[in-house]
């Protein structure tokens, strides 16, 4: 499917105009996703011809990828459908090493013949590639697993249930808002299943199928009389899960502030329909912040993109090494913060982590793209830089003796790379609940959900929105905010984390459209932490009548 053609389709489906390439691929029926996949032991055939190929026209090393992608989304407004979308990608990506360089090609027509012209052109690109190239690639060691399989723990297939079910949540969904005060609303659900099989010259071969899900809600709220609207998004996670995400069999809410619900391990659309429409309406006439110093308390839905733009990106290993400068800039945590052994990136009770293991999260994998084991590694540990994240020809740069397996591509026709695995941060070690929290605080806000952002090209100077607002006076919610934003740099600002609630409070962020590279690749990437404290952090009014 084009992609003009996927966005005309969609309508004004959430996230539909800036749907990347890895959720596109050839328009399919419906039935279509249930049929079975080439057989493992075809796969493997196929994936020795691009190995035996590659070794015999000189690469040193040589690894393949059949990926077959299936993705469903189903498209609402209001009380009608505007689509429902099936699609399948599938072919091979095959990288080698000839003469100390890597060389990549990709291919549909995942046969014999195909395989051998493609992995011939990936070596004849690497050879012609090694004539500029200074040093040649030096890989870290990696275990053989042999024949393995790994699978997302799912406990409800998303191709297995019935289009008029999810039509039926989204529209129930929308009726909730409708008839809580909304006058607008879409809802959108994205499933995606990637079935991929890696096998290289290292002697690995394997078979991995993998699930996200991802619920989107938008309701908007007019006031005629002024002309004014205000919007709510939806306060769910993507997920690495199976649609039993959405019908109830992992229900697990919390309460928040104000009556907020917030949600862990499954996500009650109609409820938050419901929420949001009051939310929004409430929005319409919420008092204006007034500028000035506050204590933050940050809930994880909001928090994780914050994570996510001032800690994962900046400790990319390609991006502090200048590689990835042309997409979004480079990163301030240089290598020589790291070799000092004592930056702090954040106070003493900051521990940010690392990790492609996590249950429940969108970069849980079972092995990264590499053949390396997923795993979980220190990024700060006591507020103390401790590493980056590195790949198998990136870990000799750092002292590193094996790849941290967060290297990834999204789609077999593109070559993988260093991508950001799920970073987190840890919850607080104490017995702590966000009401004791926000009774700690004399003036503050506490921000829910994700909203606008800008970040500089060193990951450093930041601005942050949110979706919802409410002012903290003497330890209680005296009311909703509006025009709110946070300013500060990314280790000031960790270095004002005074209290992060416990692992009752946690939960996960996500998005599936991690940016980066040229031509610039999509990841999928989760993000989790508990309600955390920030003292004294600048906050601005971003409405037009200040």
């Amino acid at each position: 499917m084009k992609r003009r053609d996927f966005v005309q389709y969609a309508g004004l489906g959430a996230g539909a105009l800036m749907m990347p390439s890895l959720l596109l691929g050839n328009d399919i029926p419906t039935e279509a996703l249930l049929e079975p996949g080439m057989d493992t032991l075809v796969k493997k055939r196929m994936a020795d011809v691009a190995l035996n190929t590659a070794k015999s026209l000189g690469a040193t090393y040589a690894d393949t990828r059949i990926g077959r992608y299936l993705n469903q989304y189903v498209f609402t407004r209001e009380d009608k459908v505007q689509n429902v979308v099936n699609t399948e990608s599938f072919g091979i990506g095959i990288r080698v090493i000839a003469n100390g360089t890597w060389g990549f090609a990709s291919t549909n027509s995942v046969t014999e013949d195909g395989i051998k012209k493609a992995t011939e052109q990936a070596v004849a690109i690497a050879k012609a590639n090694s004539k500029i190239q200074k040093e040649p690639v030096k890989l870290a060691p990696v275990n053989a697993y042999g024949e393995v399989f790994w699978k997302t723990p799912i406990k409800k297939d998303f191709k297995e249930v019935p289009v008029s079910e999810k039509v039926d949540l989204l529209l129930s969904a929308n009726a909730a808002a409708l008839d809580n005060g909304a006058n607008f609303v879409n809802s959108a659900l994205f499933m995606v299943n990637e079935q991929k099989y890696f096998a290289s010259t290292d002697g690995s071969y394997i078979d991995q199928d993998i699930h996200r899900l991802w619920p989107t809600l938008r309701v908007t709220a007019v006031d005629k009389a002024a002309g004014t609207f205000k919007t709510r998004e939806n306060m769910s996670a993507p997920v690495g899960m199976g649609y039993e995400y959405l019908d109830g069999l992992e229900s697990e809410k919390l309460e928040g502030p104000a009556g907020l619900r917030l949600y862990r391990n499954s996500y009650d659309m109609v409820e938050d329909a419901t929420m949001a429409a009051k939310q929004a309406k409430e929005k319409l006439t919420a008092k204006s912040v007034d500028a000035g110093k506050y204590d933050l308390v940050l809930e994880p839905n909001h928090l994780g993109l914050t994570i996510h733009e001032s800690v994962g990106h900046p400790l990319e290993l390609d991006r502090v090494l200048g590689y990835e400068a042309n997409y979004a800039g480079t990163s301030f945590a240089s290598l020589d913060k790291l070799k000092s052994g004592n930056f702090k990136y954040g106070s003493d009770i900051v521990n940010l982590v690392a990790d492609k293991t996590q249950v429940g999260s969108l970069g849980a994998v079972g092995y990264d793209d590499e053949g390396v084991k997923a795993k979980k590694w220190d990024l700060v540990r006591n507020g103390v830089l401790t590493n980056f994240q590195a790949i198998r020809d990136q870990a000799h740069m750092i002292g590193e003796e094996e790849s941290h397996g967060c290297c990834y591509a999204q789609s077999w026709d593109d070559v993988q790379f260093q991508r950001m695995p799920n970073v987190s941060l840890e919850p607080g070690k104490e017995k702590y609940s966000i009401s004791e929290m926000i009774k700690d605080v004399e003036k503050g806000i506490y921000i829910a959900g994700r909203g606008s952002y800008s970040i500089d090209q060193q990951r450093y100077n930041f601005q942050f929105g949110g979706t919802v607002f409410y002012e903290i006076k003497n330890g209680e919610i005296v009311g909703m905010l509006e025009d709110v934003a946070y300013q500060s740099n990314t280790q000031e600002f960790w270095n004002s984390c005074v209290k992060i609630c416990d692992k009752d409070d946690y939960r996960l962020f996500g998005t599936f459209f991690d940016g980066k590279g040229q031509p610039s690749q999509v990841s999928a990437v989760s993000h989790g932490s508990s309600t955390a404290r920030f003292n004294d952090v600048n906050v601005i009014n971003t409405g037009r009548n200040i």
